[in-house]
């Protein structure tokens, strides 16, 4: 199985927020960017394993500032670690007012999948290359996460 690098997975989602999609205060509910968090990093380790992905564990969600009604919600997807059968996907969640171009980071979030086969299966997936110090810094951070999940089920 041919390795793969990080840049050939990365994914981009764009998402205009609505009246729809706010809660009790007006705001973007919670729930709303999660949901397309979890989309979008489901479609960069899709991207990677060429299979079908189920998320195993939302190891962390950490909300820096609220979203209004009308931003555009940028999501960037980038692998960062990859097991045998697993795979830990990294999410940045950037809020824009279109009308002034003003940015805000408001979210970060960390997914871990499973490839599964068509019969649901857990199936391997193909190793990662590293090529940047970034790439690695962000690898050995999931590395600690991950003994952190281990850990925890013990």
């Amino acid at each position: 199985m041919p390795e793969k690098r990080v840049a050939d997975s990365q994914i981009t989602v764009n998402q205009l927020m609505m009246p729809a999609h706010a809660n009790h205060l007006g705001f973007v509910h919670g729930g709303v960017i999660m949901k397309l968090a979890d989309e979008t990093a489901a479609l960069c380790a899709m991207r990677h394993a060429q299979q079908q992905v189920v998320t195993r564990a939302v190891d962390s969600m950490t909300f820096h500032s609220p979203v209004q009604v009308g931003n555009l919600l940028t999501l960037h997807a980038s692998l960062n670690w990859v097991g045998r059968t697993s795979l830990e996907v990294g999410v940045r969640v950037v809020a824009e007012n279109p009308l002034t171009g003003e940015q805000t980071h408001t979210n970060t979030a960390f997914f871990v999948y499973v490839a599964m086969d068509s019969s649901g299966q857990p199936v391997e997936v193909p190793a990662l290359v590293l090529e940047t110090d970034e790439e690695r810094r962000r690898w050995a951070e999931a590395e600690l996460r991950r003994e952190r999940r281990l850990a925890g089920r013990k």
